[in-house]
């Protein structure tokens, strides 16, 4: 479980049929595995502190260049004059087998002029792993308040970083959430926080959006 600082679509990228997380967070996707679940809370910025933003299950971990090759994930590639949803397109790196060298789409996590942007590329290779999953709720602005007594049973606390939780102690959570939310598995609950930003590029290096 995590703090959602930005919400744009990109990661998560919960559109085409699946929410993957193949960017920033390389902690949590180099830590979690198939049958894990992550969740993503909203934050001060968003106004959504204690309010859900998504919850997926992980179905498939899978690496950078196996996104970038299997057709089932071409539609998660960016395409920087199309629509929204196409603009942050999460499929963005392959490393060259030959050199070893990374290669970054132009996309959300490039520069403002398309090129290269290397702290984010750094950040993202740290691990060469993608979460997949096709089981999932994304709820975006319309993200729900999880109740308190849930949230107190984990001991958890809007802050940096990520914690993990064991099975047992998440069964309410997760109770609540198939409960309250059945008719929104696998669907885009509403529009990402940020979706009208959409066009604008992500620096990790002076975190700001450009």
């Amino acid at each position: 479980m995590y703090v959602v600082d930005r919400d744009f679509g990109f990661a998560p990228n919960p559109f085409h049929g699946c929410c993957t997380l193949a960017t920033c967070k390389p902690g949590i996707r180099s830590r979690a595995e198939a049958g894990d679940w992550v969740f993503g809370m909203g934050g001060c910025r968003l106004g959504a502190t204690g309010r859900c933003l998504f919850a997926m299950r992980v179905t498939n971990k899978i690496t950078f260049n196996d996104y970038w090759s299997d057709p089932e994930y071409l539609d998660k590639k960016p395409v920087r004059n199309g629509s929204n949803r196409m603009l942050v397109g999460d499929n963005v790196y392959h490393c060259d087998s030959q050199t070893g060298e990374w290669h970054q789409a132009d996309s959300h996590h490039s520069n403002p002029d398309g090129s290269v942007n290397r702290h984010n590329l750094r950040t993202d290779t740290k691990t060469d792993k993608v979460l997949v999953s096709r089981h999932y709720y994304y709820f975006g602005s319309k993200a729900p308040t999880v109740p308190k007594r849930l949230l107190d049973a984990l001991g958890f606390k809007n802050g940096r970083n990520y914690r993990v939780f064991d099975a047992k102690t998440c069964v309410g959570l997760i109770q609540w959430l198939h409960t309250s939310f059945a008719s929104l598995l696998n669907t885009v609950g509403a529009d990402p926080f940020d979706f009208d930003q959409s066009e604008k590029r992500y620096s990790a290096g002076d975190n700001k959006v450009h």
